[in-house]
């Protein structure tokens, strides 16, 4: 007695079946997650690469204004301003090292209008500047109110915050954590 054999397409589409089925696993197994690793890894770096340009941004608006900013646009505009301009062409003169201190950026050149949005969502950059007011009572002899002076403080600190991660430049508390990135 001869069993009768299987058609020999039912063989074929199972080892299609196979075929398939294994090359789904090792896509969504090894390869996509090693995708969604490097894309992480991107916008990371890209993301602290452009608050780091806004720091130094901020850093040459408060040399030259003395104050910081919370406006995004007007520093980025003040980037491309002749001031920065001439900083960014200057050359050290001992080292001959270019004085430009906006760093490339890991998609390429630096391009002042790449610093509003963060490469991952697409959400613009959050800038912050401290505001202090200090009030101040003039009373007379007999003890009325003359008058109240009040003093506001715009500027002096300053936070670059992300909308993608706990990454932030600077701080609004503490001097010491000025110009300081959380990454470093």
């Amino acid at each position: 007695m001869n069993p009768k054999s299987e058609p020999w397409y039912i063989h074929g589409i199972l080892y299609a079946v196979i075929v398939v089925l294994a090359f789904i696993l090792v896509r969504v197994a090894i390869i996509e997650p090693a995708q969604v690793l490097e894309d992480e890894k991107y916008f990371k770096e890209e993301s602290r690469l452009r608050m780091t340009n806004i720091k130094e941004a901020q850093i040459l608006w408060e040399q030259k204004h003395h104050v910081f900013t919370d406006n995004l646009d007007s520093l980025i505009a003040f980037i491309s301003s002749p001031y920065v301009q001439k900083i960014r062409s200057s050359v050290d003169t001992i080292s001959k090292k270019s004085k430009d201190p906006f760093k490339m950026l890991t998609s390429g050149e630096f391009i002042p209008e790449s610093l509003f949005l963060s490469p991952k969502s697409h959400k613009r950059f959050i800038v912050q500047v401290d505001t202090s007011v200090a009030k101040d009572t003039v009373i007379d002899r007999s003890g009325r109110i003359l008058k109240v002076d009040s003093s506001r403080v715009i500027g002096k600190r300053y936070v670059i915050l992300s909308p993608d991660s706990k990454d932030r430049v600077g701080d609004l508390f503490s001097d010491a954590l000025k110009n300081t990135a959380s990454w470093e």
